[in-house]
């Protein structure tokens, strides 16, 4: 296999790229099972998330030879590394965190242990710590993307999402193993066809369709049938397949995953994965690019395979994201199972106890209250708020989170949890040990000039001359495609027959978080559905629905060309992945929050809606 190979049908040129990671701490099996394969000509490796910098951070400052997802060496490369080089796979990954030379020094000694020669280029420059003073004296002052706050005094990390160009240069210099530090995480696929396609810093719609190509298998499994609404349609979970794109120079690609693994690739499940985070789908914001998903069609093109076409883009804007990490305070977080009549009664008494009690002694040590606190009883459906209906189960755990700026007060409320299992309630148990304390790590996005960044690869020590790109800001189009009211014509819902259904029976949906915002996205089942969705499922009654989380605006934006919706929650979760103190601080349990809300549907229609196949698994 080789990145020359042929399709079988006609003799375009095919890139073949398997995603092998969607986190630090994805399963093990992902790079072995896309190599073993012989399936792909790259392996790509999605590693960092926001907490992770700060994570990696923290290691660094401990021992600085650290500072880099240490899996990516240890772990996979180990396991594959001999293959790779035999096989000519090569390797992009944004593994290297706050230390991608430590990460390159690593690998570098692994493979002189195996005795293996290997090109390793170092992608660098996005740290962008050292301009935080001038940034304080700057004016217009910098102010947070969702709350406008400004620059914390003390910030721990400060990364700039880098796009694609660099790792195309570090390829087209010959390296066999690309290692960035913060790259937007489709970046490490986009720069792979770059190189392979020759496109071009102005190829609008191209770069589009490689940034997809990349957000498709960014998640590993979740391409693949990982999180599917119908997840006991998926096969074989312990085997699940990790994804593969099958891209063409045109900017057309097939999804599909290793020969004999498990899980599935249906238009439904790659949907849900292009919906995924995104925001406005018709202006998804990317470093090389303005992204439209709108007219994207995704078709079924044999089995475990499918066609994605139609991504359009424009020139991308002149800032980068950052994403900065600052401490504020402390938290920590507790459990307790209650067992027995009342459970979910006597867990929410028992909380609230801890929490009275501590205030007392806080005030006696001359504490403050605490800056935060969430109490949540866990198997009593807490996140559903009032559509709760588990509300008499006879067991439930009760879950305390709480912050504080003083460590000192939270190892009291530590010492305190325990007691509550011989003070209150019969049936307390599964209390494990004290809850240890920790800073509270939040995140801090801000946009910064393009012109101040310098991204920097280097190829086995040596510098490579990276091109200037004049940076052209993108031209606002017009508004994206939004329906908030009703749709007049929408008469499904007032048939005769219609009858009440969760909208689970009508729709597929995926959730997930940037910062405090929570991005739902739906697909109807059928398109046929498409009316009576956008007339009942309107911006004002999902904000009702989900009133209990969202505290801010919800937007609905709509994507014609898979037949679905993208809602955008601002101010959803509590904060946000790292200030959060919800059980579910990402969001992901907002999508089945939603397939909850009732709908009316006559019987034509439901009975479309749960035919299959499905016209959108069907092959075109």
């Amino acid at each position: 296999m080789n990145a020359h190979s042929s399709s079988n049908n006609h003799n375009e040129r095919i890139v073949r790229i398997g995603g092998a990671s969607g986190f630090w701490g994805d399963s093990s099996v992902g790079a072995p099972q896309l190599v073993a394969s012989g399936q792909i000509d790259y392996l790509v490796f999605d590693y960092l998330a926001e907490l992770t910098m700060s994570i990696l951070a923290g290691a660094r400052l401990k021992k600085p030879e650290l500072g880099y997802a240490t899996d990516f060496v240890s772990v996979a490369m180990k396991a594959v590394l001999e293959d790779v080089v035999q096989q000519g796979i090569r390797v992009v990954s944004n593994a290297g965190g706050v230390n991608p030379q430590g990460c390159a020094d690593a690998l570098a000694a692994l493979a002189a242990e195996q005795g293996i020669a290997l090109k390793i280029a170092v992608v660098s420059g996005d740290d962008v710590s050292a301009l935080l003073p001038q940034l304080r004296q700057q004016q217009p002052p910098v102010r947070e993307l969702q709350s406008g706050a400004p620059l914390p005094e003390r910030v721990l990390t400060a990364n700039a999402y880098l796009g694609a160009r660099p790792i195309q240069a570090a390829l087209d210099a010959g390296a066999q193993v690309v290692i960035t530090g913060r790259c937007v995480d489709s970046a490490v696929t986009l720069g792979v066809l770059m190189h392979e396609f020759g496109w071009q810093p102005g190829d609008h719609d191209l770069l589009a369709a490689g940034s997809l190509a990349g957000h498709i298998i960014e998640c590993g499994c979740q391409a693949t049938g990982g999180l599917h609404t119908d997840w006991d349609t998926v096969p074989d979970w312990p085997n699940i397949g990790y994804p593969i794109v099958e891209c063409s120079a045109d900017g057309r690609f097939v999804v599909t995953k290793p020969a004999g693994t498990g899980g599935k690739v249906t238009p439904a499940v790659v949907g849900e994965q292009m919906l995924y985070e995104i925001g406005d789908p018709s202006a998804y914001l990317l470093p090389d690019v303005v992204a439209d998903f709108t007219q994207v069609r995704i078709e079924q093109a044999g089995e475990h395979r499918v066609r994605v076409h139609g991504a359009r883009g424009r020139a991308p804007t002149a800032s980068y994201k950052v994403c900065a990490t600052y401490a504020e305070g402390f938290k920590t977080a507790a459990q307790l199972t209650i067992v027995g009549f009342d459970a979910v009664a006597k867990a929410r008494r028992t909380g609230e106890a801890i929490l009275a009690r501590t205030r007392t002694l806080f005030a006696r040590q001359g504490f403050e209250s605490y800056s935060g606190t969430q109490l949540e009883v866990l198997g009593a459906e807490s996140c559903y708020g009032p559509h709760a209906q588990a509300l008499q189960t006879r067991e439930a755990v009760l879950r305390l989170a709480v912050t504080h700026p003083r460590k000192e007060a939270l190892e009291l409320f530590a010492r305190e949890v325990a007691p509550a299992g011989t003070s209150w309630a019969p049936g307390t148990t599964g209390a494990g040990g004290r809850p240890s304390v920790s800073p509270s790590i939040r995140q801090y996005a801000f946009l910064l000039d393009k012109s101040k960044v310098e991204a920097r690869v280097s190829l086995d020590g040596q510098c490579i001359e990276m091109p200037r790109d004049a940076v052209v800001a993108a031209v606002a189009d017009a508004p994206s495609p939004r329906h908030a009211a009703g749709d007049a014509n929408a008469a499904a819902s007032a048939a005769a027959d219609a009858i009440e259904v969760p909208l689970i029976r009508l729709a597929w949906a995926r959730s997930g978080d940037k910062g405090d915002t929570s991005n739902v996205g739906v697909i109807a089942r059928h398109p046929a559905l498409l009316p009576l969705l956008r007339e009942q499922l309107t911006e004002a009654r999902v904000a009702e629905w989900l009133a209990h989380l969202v505290e801010g605006t919800v937007t609905r934006y709509e994507v014609p060309g898979i037949g679905a919706f993208n809602f955008v929650c601002e101010q959803a979760l509590g904060g946000g992945g790292m200030a959060s103190l919800r059980n579910d601080p990402l969001g992901k349990g907002m999508g089945q929050i939603l397939l909850a809300m009732p709908m009316r549907v006559g019987a034509a229609l439901l009975a479309l809606a749960e035919a299959g196949p499905k016209p959108l698994d069907t092959p075109p």
